[in-house]
């Protein structure tokens, strides 16, 4: 790839996005392209064709998303899925206007069955149900990916897709509504740890299974892919290793110094039982993750520290609006 050529990162303030640019920087990129939400409105169909009339990007990486954890997403699953679709057209359509040569689209795990067997494979896509609590977002991402390869049958272009595991890492969104479910472990036993509570109540039981990436790692493997991957099958991107959520709080707990009780609200869902990623086929590439999970929790708790210390808004880095 050119490190000269025009590179727009759509989404370069949200956490995928900021962690791709700083990839991208680090490679030698300095043809970097970003707009904030305010700069460009991606739902803006004609803002978004002007824009790329004018700035003419040969490559693209679309990380741009409205993103949220259980309670947003079941929510208002109508924002999720309208939000994300006309992102993703416009963004797309004004790409193949524009020829551009490569586009990465990120997509979500999410995107595969509640009950796939595990590890799940690219190919379990489109074979079962959905999770309820994020089918709206889980739809508009299948619909990112059909549009990738649609593109590729119709127009020849080499764009491709990538579908992460839970992400988490510096630039998360941590606020009580948009957050995941690391961040949001991590904001309540910091909250916990410094009002000295006596116990932290988590969501459900407790025993679902998650798979976490860092999402510098993420980033390395979407360079990775843009310039060693060129195929119509979407690539899973994930650590290949599982947690129960149970275990992850401990291990956040310990990260931020609390020592108080953990239970569980067993009234609230626990959404997908579990789901592991089968990483095989971007190993085969020879790509693999490097930071493991605790040292990954500890810098992000290291982060989050600094930029409340701060005063900053932790949210916006992660945000839904983070296009």
């Amino acid at each position: 790839m050119d490190r000269d050529a025009a590179f727009y990162v759509a989404g370069h303030r949200g956490l995928a996005g900021s962690a791709v640019w700083r990839r991208l920087e680090r490679a030698g990129f300095t043809g970097l392209v970003g707009r904030t939400h305010q700069e460009l409105e991606l739902r803006d169909r004609d803002a978004v064709f002007a824009f790329f009339r004018r700035e003419r990007p040969r490559y693209v990486v679309l990380a741009a998303a409205r993103v949220g954890g259980i309670l947003a997403n079941d929510t208002y699953p109508v924002d999720f899925l309208s939000d994300n679709l006309r992102i993703q057209v416009n963004v797309m359509d004004a790409a193949r206007e524009a020829d551009v040569e490569r586009l990465l689209f990120l997509g979500s795990s999410c995107i595969y069955p509640k009950l796939a067997p595990q590890p799940i494979t690219e190919d379990a896509l489109l074979t079962g149900h959905l999770e309820p609590t994020n089918d709206a977002y889980a739809i508009a991402k299948i619909a990112g990916i059909m549009q990738v390869q649609a593109v590729r049958r119709q127009d020849g272009l080499r764009w491709i897709s990538a579908m992460p595991t839970n992400l988490y890492g510096p630039g998360d969104d941590f606020s009580a509504l948009g957050s995941h479910v690391l961040p949001a472990l991590i904001r309540r036993y910091e909250e916990a740890r410094m009002t000295n509570a006596v116990a932290v109540t988590n969501w459900g039981s407790g025993t679902p299974r998650r798979e976490f990436l860092h999402v510098d790692d993420l980033a390395d493997a979407c360079l990775f892919l843009l310039e060693h991957y060129d195929g119509a099958e979407q690539v899973n991107v994930g650590s290949g290793s599982e947690v129960t959520i149970a275990r992850l709080a401990e291990i956040v707990a310990r990260a931020v110094g609390y020592t108080g009780a953990t239970e569980w609200d067993t009234t609230k869902p626990d959404g997908t039982p579990q789901k592991l990623l089968d990483v095989s086929k971007l190993a085969r590439a020879g790509w693999t993750s490097r930071i493991g999970l605790e040292d990954g929790i500890a810098g992000t708790v290291a982060w989050y520290r600094e930029h409340v210390a701060r005063g900053e808004s932790v949210a916006r880095h992660g945000s839904a609006a983070g296009r």
